[in-house]
């Protein structure tokens, strides 16, 4: 049935007096224009009836309301003939409201697909809003008859196409190689300068030749970008006059968050364009996805999408009072990724972006969440199965954040062969030693990708995704310049925000004219950053560590979308040395392998090929003891000559010397004995501010003054060379 609205001239205008509608497929889901028309197809269990309705160019006048005909496999569908690219639609979704029941249709409330590949608009709060009657003394037992549509966004149907060349395709970087760099779309670009006003803090601003080139120069490998899927900031934020900054908060699983496009309506091939110049550019993008849960909230949020079509469905609710809802993500509500229609949309979600969109990977926001089955964490749920035996995700990155705020909701280490995870265990470990707080014995394992946590079913060492500073938390300068966190201005009375930072300013709390001071927390910031990527494992840095980038000691700035998140570019120039100090740090990653292995490191000689992977050293020179191992300044040496792989055979690699002084005081450290050699060049003191210096050389048994709260760098030198 054709109920027609209203009229006026939009993308279905033309069709206004001979609007039919055929059965459809139930297959694909979402709407796809086929170049004749466009195929509408809905899941949905429970409901008794679907509307597909249709706006005005704007979004802003109802012009029709089809049901779709067919329902086939509890998927609702219908195929409109002639309706073309650039229409503008939602759904209104009828069937009971039953919320002891777990049932919240209500037709009065404009729907957003799922499965919309773009969204228009967006979102005006009002109390239209909601499926129940704000303020009535039944809550959400109540039924709101408004129609929310004038307030909520809408989904337009996309023409996909977009020409492909083979270089702008996926070139997958080798987990061994690759380097992440964490960054914000929006507040990367915001306040670059060489960037048009108009394309600031969007996709076109990102993939701006200038942007990519100096992306490109620091030598990192592989942009993680926060959410970009399409997301809605809540109310209680807004009425703070605050936003949902971080996107951590998603309503559209397939479409691309339309604020970041210099062309909103073009936002998905802005996108396409932005990861075709990084391809171009050899890099690879991931994107950081939110599968766990939606911007719907729980009982008391607001009806926009999931919950409208099928709340029993889409989302875990308590089983014996589904009225209310599981809150493991601590967001207010949990996706249901046990119903098995549901666990369909998410694995055709990423593997339309790697598909449609050619990303290269995810990383996926409190993963616990997505190996949870009824009975809490499992490393075999159908979500990871599904994602191990699929052919296409198979061919991507996947970087689990291992955490939940649920029962056993912390699961470091436990994901299956064939993830990487972000281990806080080498964040909190890093910044415990250099601020003096954790020995020697702590910070071993976490060099070693941190074997004793991901060294089993074969995986590798790259499964460690090592960090010391992310978007969640403190930026690197602030790091080494507060002792405390100050989120005021998140509105808060500064509770909001983790108080565990294990952060040193110094000597001073916040910016500071004491040299001394200043020096020192110089020598800090090199210390971290040589740490993460002279670490065995994957490294992530953030975006604008490397010349200092401050949020001013705010370490949850989620809700600022202002000078506090956004990158200021005018520290570039200022911080040149730190930015060529990672420039070289990333050089000899790249350089050397041996920092990269393939094997984790073990430090058990190999009695076969006489070679112990990596030795301790204490700074007499000697292997350390069980006694030494409570100290704070001590050696790591890597053999070049381990067993690089499965075959067992000698490596070819350079043997390295790196030399860790948690401690403030300088400590003399005598260079040890090792096989191949007697002479070796240093390559990296972190007390020496400028880069690119020339190597001193050492040898055997000299002395190395090691300064308090410094790390030195030696590569040995193969006899006879000069």
């Amino acid at each position: 049935m054709d109920t027609t609205v209203g009229a006026g001239k939009t993308a279905t205008a033309s069709i206004a007096k001979t609007l039919q509608v055929r059965e459809g497929l139930p297959f694909p889901r979402g709407a796809h224009w086929d170049g004749k028309g466009v195929n509408f197809a809905l899941f949905s269990e429970h409901a008794t009836r679907v509307e597909v309705c249709l706006f005005d160019e704007a979004g802003k006048r109802e012009l029709h309301r089809i049901d779709l005909p067919e329902f086939t496999d509890e998927i609702w569908h219908g195929y409109i003939p002639d309706l073309q690219p650039g229409t503008v639609y939602g759904y209104r979704v009828h069937g009971p409201y039953e919320p002891e029941h777990g049932h919240r249709f209500n037709a009065n409330k404009l729907l957003l697909d799922p499965y919309a590949r773009a969204h228009v608009g967006s979102l005006r709060w009002n109390d239209a809003c909601f499926g129940y009657k704000i303020g009535d003394p039944n809550g959400d037992l109540s039924f709101d008859e408004r129609d929310s549509a004038p307030y909520v966004p809408k989904c337009l149907v996309v023409d996909p196409s977009f020409e492909w060349r083979t270089e702008t395709r996926r070139h997958q970087v080798p987990w061994d190689r690759t380097i992440v760099y964490e960054l914000h779309v929006r507040g990367y670009t915001k306040l670059h300068p060489e960037i048009p006003k108009k394309q600031q803090g969007t996709f076109a601003g990102l993939c701006n030749k200038n942007v990519i080139a100096y992306i490109k120069s620091l030598g990192v490998t592989t942009v993680e970008l926060l959410p970009v899927q399409t997301f809605a900031t809540g109310r209680l934020l807004l009425d703070k006059k605050l936003t949902d900054y971080w996107g951590y908060n998603t309503i559209g699983f397939f479409a691309p968050e339309p604020i970041y496009a210099s062309e909103p309506r073009r936002a998905l091939h802005e996108f396409k364009e932005m990861i075709a110049r990084f391809h171009d550019a050899g890099l690879e993008v991931v994107l950081d996805v939110v599968y766990n849960h939606t911007a719907e909230g729980n009982e008391m949020g607001p009806t926009l999408s999931f919950k409208g079509i099928d709340n029993a469905s889409y989302y875990r609710l308590i089983p014996d009072n589904p009225r209310y809802y599981i809150n493991d993500t601590g967001t207010g509500n949990t996706v249901n990724l046990s119903h098995p229609r549901v666990m369909q949309m998410v694995t055709d979600s990423l593997r339309y972006w790697v598909q449609e969109t050619e990303v290269d990977g995810f990383r996926f926001d409190l993963g616990t969440i997505l190996a949870r089955e009824p009975n809490g964490f499992d490393n075999k749920s159908g979500f990871l199965k599904a994602c191990s035996q699929d052919p296409v995700l198979g061919t991507v990155k996947l970087i689990a954040e291992p955490w939940d705020c649920g029962p056993g909701g912390y699961q470091v280490g436990g994901f299956p062969p064939g993830w990487a995870e972000w281990n806080d265990k080498f964040r909190d470990t890093a910044r415990a030693f250099w601020k003096g707080d954790a020995p020697a014995s702590a910070l071993a394992p976490r060099l070693c990708a941190s074997g004793d946590v991901f060294n089993s079913h074969g995986r590798k060492p790259w499964a460690s995704v090592n960090f010391v500073t992310a978007h969640d938390g403190f930026t690197l300068n602030d790091l080494v310049s507060y002792n405390e966190k100050h989120n005021e201005a998140n509105g808060e009375g500064n509770n909001d925000g983790t108080s565990d930072n294990r952060s040193w300013n110094c000597g001073a709390e916040g910016p500071t004219d004491d040299p001394e001071i200043n020096k020192l927390r110089d020598r800090q910031a090199r210390n971290f950053l040589a740490t993460l990527l002279f670490s065995q494992g994957t490294p992530m840095m953030v975006a604008g560590d490397e010349f200092r980038r401050t949020q001013k000691g705010n370490n949850n700035a989620y809700c600022q979308d202002n000078e506090i998140s956004w990158v200021d570019w005018s520290l570039e120039e200022a911080n040149r040395t730190l930015i060529g100090f990672v420039q070289q740090l990333t050089k000899i990653r790249h350089q050397y392998p041996i920092l990269r292995r393939s094997r984790f490191l073990v430090g058990v000689y190999n009695e076969e090929l006489g070679v112990k992977d990596v030795t301790w050293v204490h700074p007499s020179g000697e292997e350390m003891r069980e006694e030494h191992w409570g100290g704070n300044c001590f050696g790591m040496l890597i053999d070049g000559r381990a067993q690089p792989t499965g075959i067992r055979r000698r490596g070819s690699d350079a043997t390295l010397l790196i030399i860790f002084n948690g401690g403030h005081e300088t400590v003399p450290f005598a260079v040890p004995a090792t096989a191949g050699s007697e002479r070796w060049a240093k390559l990296i003191d972190t007390n020496v501010s400028a880069s690119g210096a020339v190597p001193r050389f050492f040898s055997t048994g000299d002395q190395c003054e090691v300064v308090g709260r410094s790390l030195q760098l030696f590569v040995l030198q193969p006899d006879g060379s000069k």
